[in-house]
């Protein structure tokens, strides 16, 4: 007699679903999208295959029947498996939000006669009108803030009579101080170092000891109950001083203030339902600046859902374009840490020993040089894919060709995130140096080679004004000192 299965994926460990309560045969699958297709940073690895064997269990515990599949078997492949499924005329899945896996997935389930049942993701909590209502494919803009205001009064999230709470929608500019010079980061929630780890470990030195990072300092979350932990540390020590150190940047430290829930959300081991209602309950209760949780909760029902809409609806028009036309590969310098640029190895070097960076790390740190590098964009997408632990193809298509790169032309921003030195000595601990007279020349270099680009663009034409208006003698200077840097790349 035939049955019906579910296939589950790497970032798929919900705790409750439908799925969950209607199936009782499943497949938790090391797939190879999610494993092999880019060397993945050891801790994304690792990550995986700890919440993943965790998750079989508790399926287990459920009376499913479960059978696991490991990245080094054939069938993990998806491709594979679908045609080797014997018996089976009935796959159950959750929406993949994955261009590539959905593909594979219809193909074979077609070329199998296999019936598919897609059902809702619960990662994710916009409503379908909604998405097709406000990512429309045909669109030419997108633009985030519009959205959250959408989702404010939608899910009536900080809303008090039809306004939002305080007057505004947003409190960008309370959140942009610098950390100050004497003040402590918080102390990190940490879990016991158990044997699931220790064995698994062992896993990530066998098959995938030549990928990038270090697995020695792995702190993450790899179940329900560690997840609700970390998540409840984050509120008591760090919630609320989220807001004015957001955008802080600090040499040795990038997890500051921020929740780092990301890996949790976008692998199912926390719903952003059970964040959101327990985040504005604490708020609530125990006198939580207004400023820091606007701008925790916009990152959830703002930023995050954002994304996952943007890559919905144009997500392959905006990973085919290179709008700068660049081609430069980047070089092995950018995963050792060693590009002699201050920030760049600082940060490239707490990546591979954590897999993960801030926002502001990512955008205006290592974005924003490699644009001024003028990395192909695929390389660049490529490497964020590899060097994160909350890295997939739905967050990475739209954060990296649309805002970090801007090679998609501006379909959700109206302009490139660049930025001399400056910025990054007024955000950060960093000190003047002679990084800074490097930047600098990209920066400048950038804005002359592009300047039919900037001239168009009211926010940035003063920039290349100011460029025409140094000495002769300067200009050559920092054009010079960019090819100089170029060439070594």
């Amino acid at each position: 007699m035939k049955k019906s299965t579910a296939i589950i994926f790497p970032n798929q460990l919900f705790e409750q679903s439908e799925m969950i309560d209607q199936c009782k045969d499943f497949v938790i699958v090391e797939e190879y999208l999610f494993f092999n297709q880019f060397k993945f940073h050891k801790q994304k690895i690792l990550f995986h295959r700890i919440s993943m064997k965790k998750y079989e269990s508790y399926l287990l515990s459920k009376g499913k029947n479960v059978l696991y599949i490991d990245s080094f078997k054939k069938e993990s492949d998806i491709r594979i498996l679908i045609d080797q499924l014997n018996n089976v005329n009935e796959i159950n899945i959750y929406d993949p939000v994955d261009d590539w896996l959905s593909r594979r997935i219809l193909k074979h389930s077609k070329k199998t006669k296999i019936k598919l049942n897609i059902h809702k993701n619960p990662s994710f909590i916009t409503s379908e009108d909604t998405l097709k209502s406000f990512f429309k494919s045909e669109k030419k803009k997108f633009f985030q803030t519009s959205f959250y205001k959408k989702q404010r009064i939608e899910l009536n999230i900080l809303i008090n009579n039809g306004q939002p709470a305080g007057g505004k929608w947003t409190y960008d500019d309370l959140n942009r101080e610098k950390y100050p010079k004497d003040k402590e980061a918080p102390k990190l929630k940490t879990f016991q170092k158990d044997e699931i780890r220790v064995n698994n470990e062992s896993y990530i030195n066998d098959y995938f000891k030549n990928n990038p990072g270090k697995i020695e300092k792995f702190i993450y979350p790899t179940d329900f109950k560690q997840a609700k932990q970390w998540f409840d540390d984050f509120l008591v020590n760090r919630f609320d001083e989220f807001g004015p150190y957001e955008d802080a940047v600090l040499k040795e430290k990038s997890i500051l203030n921020h929740s780092v829930l990301s890996p949790l959300l976008n692998s199912g081991l926390i719903s952003p339902n059970y964040v959101i209602e327990k985040s504005l309950h604490f708020y609530e209760k125990n006198n939580i600046r207004l400023n820091s949780c606007e701008g925790f909760l916009r990152q959830i029902i703002g930023w995050r859902e954002f994304i996952r809409g943007v890559y919905i609806a144009v997500g392959n028009k905006e990973r085919t374009r290179n709008f700068w036309n660049f081609n430069r590969k980047i070089p092995n310098s950018f995963y050792n840490g060693d590009t002699g640029i201050e920030p760049i190895d600082d940060t490239i070097k707490k990546i591979n020993n954590s897999a993960y960076a801030n926002h502001i790390e990512r955008l205006m740190i290592i974005g924003n040089f490699m644009l001024l590098c003028e990395f192909e964009p695929n390389e660049v997408y490529k490497w964020f894919m590899e060097m994160f632990i909350d890295s997939y193809d739905w967050v990475m298509v739209p954060n990296v060709y649309g805002m970090s790169q801007f090679s998609d032309s501006g379909m959700m921003s109206t302009k490139p995130y660049i930025s001399s030195s400056n910025y990054i000595l007024k955000m950060s601990n960093y000190k003047k140096g002679d990084w800074c007279k490097i930047w600098d020349s990209l920066f400048w270099n950038f804005m002359d080679k592009q300047r039919d680009f900037f001239i168009k663009n009211p926010r940035m034409r003063m920039l290349v004004s100011s460029f025409d208006r140094m000495e002769e003698s300067k200009r050559t200077s920092l054009l010079k000192t960019a090819d100089e840097y170029l060439k070594t790349l």
